[in-house]
């Protein structure tokens, strides 16, 4: 995979191999955070808007986490564009009993695609924030 420079969107990650469907792709990584101290970053990060906020959240055993991948590093998982009709989806991955995010081809990818996954966001104050949640 390798970070590339997407029209109207900034940086994006294109597949450098083909993957089939249900291969894994790549980590959504960060730290791993509980709801309340995610939400706390969440205020943090607002108060920057060059910071960003690459924040994951998600149901696990019945609690809710996020995964904070705010942070700039080489590991490309927080870089994947959205897109309702992503090639990629989400799972949750166990892993000496701590919940990992990964991503996996949702249909076959070739060699050169953009990867996408469906953030999930539908909230009105997001999608006035980033019209582009609609696509």
């Amino acid at each position: 995979m390798k970070v590339g420079i997407i029209d109207g969107k900034g940086r994006g990650v294109m597949a450098t191999k083909p993957f089939q469907r249900g291969e894994f792709v790549v980590e959504y990584s960060g730290d791993l955070i509980e709801f309340t101290d995610a939400k706390s970053r969440e205020t943090k990060y607002a108060q920057d808007p060059s910071t960003g906020c690459y924040m994951y959240y998600f149901q696990y055993l019945s609690k809710t986490y996020c995964v904070d991948a705010t942070k700039e590093t080489t590991r490309l998982g927080r870089l994947i564009n959205h897109s309702k009709n992503g090639n990629c989806q989400t799972k949750l991955h166990n892993v000496d009993g701590k919940p990992h995010l990964i991503l996996v081809a949702s249909r076959d990818i070739a060699k050169g695609e953009e990867l996408l996954y469906d953030y999930g966001d539908r909230s009105k104050a997001s999608i006035a924030a980033h019209p582009w949640l609609k696509q």
